[in-house]
């Protein structure tokens, strides 16, 4: 009979008085529902009828109707205490909860959106990736039973089956709770909350959405012969793909802004060994200077003022599997020393320990700069190069592949057509030249939103020039023209303002953030509001 370890039986007591309902396994080989029951006081037994070494477990979320699962996955080491990432949308008619929401759980996690109108759900759905909802379940004076909850919870999960929805209310009973959990509710709270019971709930929230999203990618994998690709040089980049994925060596993937680096990393991983691992992808563009060091390499309790526990870092989420560092020319010098020593190691020391932590993890990276100019202006390291850079894969831009340009187009029109449940329309001969003829210094992922736009907006059989809202004849340089006099529009400027800068800088985010006198994670603000 396999036990728990000594670090779960602190809390073992605890968790037996509630009633376990279910968990779910999401990082094993074979990923699969389980129904769990401390059937004794040291042992977990699978419903099946065999028992479940605590050491066979890599990750699981239960669901017992409290927040003190968390706590319990924390004790034993599964998930870190603090997702300090995810989107959350918060749904309640009285202004003073939204406020409360926000300034507690923006402590904790990435985005908050709130909203007082439920009827906004469906456009942000839309137009933002939530990961976690806080529906509150009462909007109309003097309803208490929870109808109005139940309906939206209802719309959501027809929108996006995945959705993981938190429901609450101040007139909670037990028959509600259990109606909303029959309905597809991942859990269920009373407000008046309290703060360190919901961060637990919602954090666990946030676990169950990356495992379902972590499932869905196994269930469905994107072979490489899905890649929209006619042309020679993609042709070339996926057959370095094939050959490179069944082995552990680093890729460096090259290319601009928007080019798909991560979906070739992602292609990647799809394709070796550690397939059935974690792929965990880190923006090193978005994280603050000062919390880079945490979040690769992870900390502990007291390391610094705010560490109020143990948490693992980016390498260490990655155990077995892959990591993925997007921006790499944003890594800093001091950093870069680290990542070195640890690529060459294999060890870790998070902040705050004495002892290094075993790693085994197959690191790709990526990046839109010209890291042999960083290196020689001392601002990356050449041997860090030359480790990083063992296999090297270039993406071409959209412009010097255009034979793509069609197949991409329907491609993208199909799987915009299903989001929004809409009729998929072809370009107009007239739209699909200008289409030709524009630079698309934003590439792949520009063109998305450019069909994206032009699907919703468009009337006709045919998708026109007008609908793909193209700023204006394709430009021969680089270069956006000036702003046409008498157009004070401040946001049209500065849209205009960063595209220049980033085109002037090659998609080096670092120069054009430089060029704009702002900083660059200001500049990334910029360019995830206006789609850049």
């Amino acid at each position: 009979m396999n036990a728990l370890s000594p670090r779960c039986r602190p809390l073992r007591d605890r968790c037996a008085k509630q009633p376990i309902q279910w968990a779910r396994l999401a990082a094993l080989t074979q990923p699969r529902l389980l129904l769990l029951t401390l059937q004794q006081p040291a042992t977990l037994q699978v419903a099946t009828g065999g028992h479940l070494s605590d050491d066979a477990l890599h990750h699981f979320d239960i669901r017992i109707g409290h927040p003190e699962a968390f706590v319990f996955e924390q004790a034993c080491g599964r998930v870190p205490a603090m997702p300090g990432q995810g989107t959350f949308l918060v749904i309640d008619d009285d202004a003073d909860v939204l406020t409360t929401a926000r300034l507690l759980l923006r402590r904790h996690f990435g985005r908050i959106l709130t909203t007082d109108d439920p009827s906004r759900i469906e456009a942000l759905m839309g137009s933002e990736r939530i990961d976690v909802f806080l529906l509150d379940m009462n909007f109309a004076i003097g309803d208490n039973t929870g109808a109005d909850g139940l309906r939206w919870l209802k719309r959501i999960l027809e929108i996006d089956p995945d959705a993981v929805v938190v429901l609450m209310t101040a007139f909670g009973d037990l028959d509600t709770a259990v109606t909303a959990m029959r309905e597809g509710a991942a859990d269920f709270v009373l407000k008046p909350w309290q703060n360190d019971k919901l961060v637990a709930t919602l954090g666990v929230a946030l676990a169950l959405r990356e495992s379902r999203t972590r499932l869905a990618a196994l269930a469905h994998p994107q072979p490489i012969d899905d890649f929209v690709a006619t042309s020679a040089s993609m042709h070339e980049v996926l057959r370095t793909v094939e050959r490179v994925a069944p082995t552990d060596a680093t890729v460096l993937i090259r290319g601009e802004n928007g080019t798909g680096k991560e979906v070739i990393a992602r292609a990647i991983h799809a394709l070796s060994p550690r397939a059935n691992r974690p792929l965990v992808a880190v923006d090193l563009g978005a994280i603050p200077e000062h919390l880079f060091e945490s979040e690769l390499f992870g900390h502990r309790k007291g390391a610094f003022t705010d560490a109020k526990q143990d948490r693992a870092g980016r390498f260490q989420a990655a155990q077995g599997g892959t990591l993925f560092l997007d921006e790499l020319g944003n890594l800093p010098l001091a950093l870069q020393t680290r990542l070195l020593r640890v690529l060459e190691s294999r060890e870790v020391v998070p902040l705050g320990a004495d002892t290094p932590v075993p790693v085994d993890v197959r690191l790709l990276a990526a990046t839109n700069q010209d890291l042999e100019k960083m290196v020689a202006e001392g601002r990356f390291r050449e041997d860090l190069l030359y480790r990083l850079n063992t296999i090297e894969v270039r993406l071409p831009p959209l412009r010097e592949r255009l034979e793509d340009l069609p197949p991409l187009i329907e491609h993208l029109t199909q799987l915009h057509a299903r989001k929004y449940r809409l009729t998929a329309r072809p370009p107009s001969d007239a739209a699909l030249a200008a289409l030709r003829a524009h630079r698309w210094p934003g590439n792949v992922r520009e063109l998305s939103h450019a069909v994206e736009r032009a699907l919703i907006l468009g009337a006709g059989d045919q998708l026109e020039v007008q609908d793909f809202n193209l700023p204006g004849a394709a430009p021969a340089s680089p270069t956006s023209p000036p702003p046409p006099s008498g157009n004070l529009n401040l946001e049209e400027n500065e849209r205009r303002l960063v595209k220049t800068a980033l085109s002037q800088a090659d998609g080096s985010v670092a120069d054009a953030a430089r060029a704009l006198g702002i900083t660059r994670a200001a500049l990334y603000r910029r360019m995830r509001k206006f789609d850049l």
